[in-house]
């Protein structure tokens, strides 16, 4: 660990500090429909998509139907890109006349745009058309993450409401999602990119010729050998700035290329690194501050943020510190940083980025729902790896996902309270509204849904043919392979231990159904409390409620997350990471 490293890491914790009241009070004005200076642009389109639509505006709605209108809007979105994926052949902006997308591969992709996952088990820029890539891909960046934003605001709706059915419109929320805090923040990120050299054009792959040929030896079908001198490189091209802008602001992270962030067209400067990284907590962290405007109560969502930035800084520590420190099994190797070389363990880093750089990437992009990668996570030690695989297992609420990260930890913030009642002897209260029963067993039902499918279908995974013929490792790694994937999957992250060839009928089916398990099933019970909590009188604090609106509540819910993280997930994770570390300082690696 250096110096440098660790200003690095303090300046983007200070800027995502300083954009968190303003993007968060401009969110609630958006969501409050409070005047904002883009209204005389946006309020026109907004009423004619309400007129093609049908929608009526003023109209809000019980929960039940606000959770069936986002599942329906979903449903036909997956489907449009699943089509999408197996006509590309025959559509248009398909220089390369790349094929059909496969049947398990195209199912896997919607699914995983669809739930804002991006979990890509293919090679961006040889499967999917410029078409697929815009109109399918790019399209699900932005639907996935208005969708994400609406049922976060849904739920500070049902909150701050007061003996209410309703919880508000989702084709209002999300509309407005997309137009007012989506497509800004895109328009700009994408002329950021351009400037710093993110390639958007689209022209045809281009040819370069390579200063050195080299031999490549093969086996044609029928297995004989095939040697073949390379004396060309085919450079891939394309609409990448415009991607790349949603990729990183909706939490979405998936690639145009294969190599995601690390790939020079995606990521090209150490300021478009730092840019994207901000890109990724803009929304996430403003939402607490649009928390505690829209509640009445601005301390709350500063507790909440403190909480959240608590847990972003400890994992930063742990995964720079495991980094610099290396592989002990390098003998005569320093792994100590100088002005010759970066030290710790550099093995799948960029060395334009760094160890510091890396790890910052490594913690916000599991953090957050994102996953996008400037760095390859399985090739991390294995405490490094233990803190991305962490980060998702607990719901990836530090900050989170857009919109997803808020009512994950609001999930949490309800059982502290829940907690804190039990210790005291009183019926726990929540900014005023009692909760009861049926709220705790919602919000334990929502964190319980993730942890089943993660645990059995890494189960699954471990005992079957299918399932261990996708791993690279045997032993503990080859363990982690397989648990990261589910829980990549399940928390809609998207980043994987990329040693795994999940490519296959197996992984593509069964992740996919994993995606769709923790998205959906996971969220309905949130919007349930919501919908509950909206319906209750707000009742005065006493002497005997827990307050929610300092450190002691931020303290508390740190450990909740924690401990219901630990409790669940700490088997699992001694069987992979952890084992592996141990395994390693005892002079065996896999």
């Amino acid at each position: 660990m250096t110096g440098m490293g660790w200003f690095q890491i303090f300046l983007y914790f200070l800027v995502v500090l300083a954009l968190t009241k303003p993007m968060g009070v401009y969110m609630a004005r958006v969501f409050q429909r409070e005047k904002t200076f883009l209204d005389f642009l946006l309020r026109p389109v907004e009423r004619l998509i309400y007129r093609v639509c049908g929608v009526d505006e003023r109209r809000e709605m019980h929960w039940k139907h606000y959770g069936l209108s986002m599942l329906l809007f979903s449903a036909m979105s997956m489907l449009l890109l699943y089509f999408i994926e197996r006509l590309q052949v025959w559509l248009p902006w398909n220089p390369e006349k790349l094929a059909n997308v496969a049947p398990d591969l195209a199912w896997n992709t919607a699914a995983s745009f669809t739930t804002n996952t991006n979990w890509q088990s293919y090679v961006p820029e040889t499967t999917m058309s410029y078409l697929t890539q815009m109109a399918g891909l790019a399209y699900h960046n932005f639907t996935s993450a208005a969708v994400g934003i609406a049922l976060a605001i849904a739920v500070v709706r049902g909150i701050s409401s007061r003996e209410k059915k309703t919880i508000g419109n989702f084709w209002v929320d999300a509309t407005r999602s997309f137009l007012w805090v989506l497509l800004p923040i895109c328009l700009v990120a994408s002329l950021v990119f351009v400037s710093q050299g993110v390639v958007q054009n689209l022209k045809p792959y281009t040819t370069a010729t390579l200063v050195e040929s080299h031999a490549v030896d093969s086996q044609d079908a029928d297995g004989k050998p095939v040697h073949k001198v390379v004396t060309e490189q085919r450079i891939a091209l394309g609409p990448v700035a415009s991607q790349e802008s949603i990729k990183m602001a909706g939490t979405n992270g998936g690639g145009f290329y294969n190599a995601n962030s690390a790939h020079p067209f995606e990521n090209p400067t150490p300021f478009s690194n730092f840019f994207q990284m901000v890109l990724i907590f803009l929304i996430p962290a403003g939402l607490t501050s649009t928390l505690g405007r829209m509640t009445g109560s601005p301390r709350h969502g500063w507790a909440v943020w403190l909480a959240m930035a608590t847990l972003f800084l400890g994992g930063v520590f742990f995964t720079y510190a495991a980094e610099s420190s290396g592989n002990p099994l390098l003998p005569g190797v320093s792994t100590q940083a100088s002005e010759q070389q970066p030290g710790g363990n550099m093995e799948g880093k960029e060395v334009r980025f760094g160890i510091a750089n890396s790890s910052l990437f490594t913690t916000v992009t599991t953090d957050a729902s994102c996953g996008a990668v400037n760095n390859m996570h399985d090739s991390l030690t294995p405490l490094g790896g233990l803190v991305p695989l962490v980060n998702i297992m607990l719901g990836e609420i530090v900050f989170g996902g857009v919109g997803s990260g808020l009512y994950g930890v609001l999930v949490f913030a309800i059982l502290s309270v829940f907690i804190a009642g039990l210790m005291v002897g009183r019926t726990p209260e929540y900014l005023g509204k009692k909760i009861e029963a049926y709220d705790v067993k919602m919000a334990v039902l929502s964190i319980l849904v993730s942890s089943f499918v993660i645990l059995i279908f890494t189960a699954i995974g471990v005992v079957t043919k299918s399932g261990l013929a996708g791993i690279t490792n045997p032993g503990p790694h080859g363990f982690s392979q397989i648990l990261y994937a589910y829980t990549s999957s399940a928390g809609n992250n998207g980043s994987a231990f990329a040693g795994i060839n999940a490519n296959t009928v197996w992984y593509n089916t069964s992740t996919g159904i994993v995606m769709l398990l923790g998205r959906f099933f996971a969220v309905i019970p949130i919007l349930a409390i919501a919908g509950n909590l909206a319906s209750k009188k707000t009742v005065p604090a006493s002497l005997g409620t827990f307050p929610v609106t300092g450190p002691l509540f931020s303290v508390l819910l740190v450990s909740v997350i924690l401990i219901v993280g630990a409790l669940t997930f700490f088997p699992a994770l001694s069987l992979g990471p952890i084992l592996e570390h141990l395994l390693m300082a005892s002079g065996k690696v896999f």
